[in-house]
């Protein structure tokens, strides 16, 4: 079996409308154990919500703002101490993003920017937004330590599925607040890391999310009368609903349940409930749950087709490496056809022909291959795996054809554009936009006719303009992400207006994959 092991972190390289004073934004999730107001808005001192990695930045990518326009309205923070707020994963001098990512931006209005779904995006960009989430920056000035935008960033990277990440910035943080606490429990409970979590709740009561959690630890660490006792005191005293109370009496003692028909699902489920409705024997399938629930079911504890449908799941968001649907695809035969089972056979066929370094098999396997690849979205991720092998091998012209273009989804697109000699004018666009050079090159196609102009003539949008002249620089990116997210779905000016920021502030090799994925991914509408 081959490596199936890794997560993503990012080391590649977005903004709302205004807030005005006093408004709040909106929760990244309303799934989570007591980590979010019944409103669903962050809101007070603190948020109250609820392999390969990409390619290194190159020298000539680091982002660069300009421009020292203040807010509207003058922050001021302590000097105290570091913030919460400025903890990440990836360090400026890997990020290639300054220390100063926030500029003047105030924390309500980065925290609102951060929130934006931008599940659907492109891969290039979604890897850019993993990036900014982990990325290590100066606070905004107004974070006072409380830590909204950390806590809005950690709400965010759960609702993507990147648990681990979430998992080590909550460490570096610090995650002895209830707050944090929160979040690094369902992140446990998701891992099947829950005993540890548990330790560290009964060590500091005060910790404990929700009533269930004190009664689901007390339960795991062999206290069964205390937790029952917790249980029957709590619905003596109307804390707990009846659904709540009956799923966890029968967590507790199912033979007292024996006959009686399992209980609904809540609506929404959180990781608690979904641990428990598994420690009953009745686990819910993942496949409608938030992303974040796959990552349970990539586990050896799941049966294989469940590990490689969550797998898939993760993979698309880029939240895990390649390597581990690489290594879910090829561990066993398949024995059964239609749906995973028919990817599993296209990708094992053809792995076996790739590392057999056979240009016939593979010629005769690629197209099917590919094809089950596009059906999940999975392009970009087999890319990285087999792009940059396949464009070193002699194949038919047709064959050829489609290998180049899956190269130039692989970090080594621009060397596979070099060498390549374009059979017509939509290779010689790609080629053009792999290096960078569109100058005398014609767009074959209305895609093409947007993308050309970010490459040149840049003109950023006036919001983006804004933002980069207040010294908002992240806020500016996000605008980006999102302003290019509304061309694929029609407006074709975000496409040239996001991508001339990107290139605008040395973000030219995001720039240049995600204009080769517009072209190339079938995204659109």
């Amino acid at each position: 079996m081959r490596i199936k092991a890794g997560v993503l972190v990012c080391t590649a390289f977005c903004a709302g409308p205004g807030l005005a004073a006093g408004d709040d934004p909106l929760s990244a999730i309303d799934w989570l154990s007591q980590s979010v107001t019944a409103e669903g808005t962050i809101t007070g001192p603190a948020v109250k919500s609820g392999a390969a990695a990409a390619p290194t930045p190159q020298p000539d990518e680091a982002p660069v703002s300009e421009g020292g326009a203040l807010p509207s309205m003058v922050a001021t923070t302590s000097l105290d101490g570091p913030s919460p707020d400025s903890v990440g994963l990836i360090p400026p001098s890997v990020s290639g993003f300054p220390h100063d990512l926030w500029g003047a931006g105030l924390t309500l209005e980065v925290a609102l920017a951060v929130t934006v779904d931008r599940q659907d995006s492109l891969p290039a960009l979604r890897q850019l937004f993993l990036t900014i989430l982990l990325a290590e920056a100066a606070a905004p000035n107004d974070s006072e330590g409380k830590g909204i935008l950390l806590q809005a960033r950690i709400d965010k990277l759960l609702q993507l599925g990147a648990l681990e990440q979430a998992a080590a910035l909550i460490d570096i943080a610090g995650g002895e607040t209830p707050d944090l606490f929160r979040r690094a429990f369902d992140v446990a409970l998701l891992t099947s890391r829950e005993d540890r979590a548990c330790e560290t709740m009964q060590a500091n009561p005060s910790l404990a999310p929700t009533l269930q959690a004190r009664v689901f630890c007390l339960a795991r660490g062999g206290k069964w009368d205390a937790a029952a006792l917790t249980l029957h005191t709590a619905q003596a005293l109307g804390q707990v609903t009846e659904d709540q109370a009956g799923l966890m009496g029968r967590f507790l003692d199912p033979d007292l349940f024996e006959n009686e028909p399992v209980p609904l699902p809540p609506i929404p489920v959180t990781p608690l409930d979904w641990k428990m409705f598994e420690g009953i024997g009745e686990p819910l399938s993942t496949t409608d749950l938030p992303v974040a629930f796959a990552y349970a079911e990539i586990s050896p504890n799941f049966g294989w087709i469940a590990q490689i449908e969550a797998a898939e799941r993760l993979t698309r968001g880029g939240t895990i490496a390649p390597n581990v649907i690489l290594g879910l695809y090829t561990e066993r035969q398949s024995s059964a056809s239609g749906g995973v089972w028919d990817r599993v056979d296209a990708f094992q066929a053809f792995d076996a022909a790739y590392t057999a370094k056979d240009p016939a098999r593979v010629a005769a396997t690629l197209p099917a291959v590919w094809a089950s690849m596009q059906m999940v979205e999975l392009e970009v991720p087999f890319a990285m795996l087999y792009g940059e092998g396949l464009a070193t091998m002699s194949l038919p012209a047709d064959d050829s054809a489609l290998a180049f273009r899956i190269g130039l989804l692989s970090p080594g697109y621009e060397t596979i554009a070099q060498a390549r000699q374009p059979l017509d004018g939509t290779e010689a666009f790609l080629i053009a936009v792999a290096t960078g050079k569109l100058a005398g090159v014609a767009a074959p196609n209305s895609m093409g006719r947007a993308i050309a102009p970010a490459f040149l003539a840049p003109a950023p949008s006036t919001q983006a303009r804004e933002l980069l002249d207040g010294n908002r620089l992240g806020e500016a990116i996000l605008t980006a992400i999102d302003e290019v997210s509304a061309g694929v779905q029609g407006d074709v000016r975000g496409v040239t207006e996001g991508l001339s920021l990107l290139r605008e502030v040395r973000l030219e090799g995001v720039a240049r994959r995600t204009a080769l994925e517009l072209m190339l991914l079938e995204r659109r509408g």
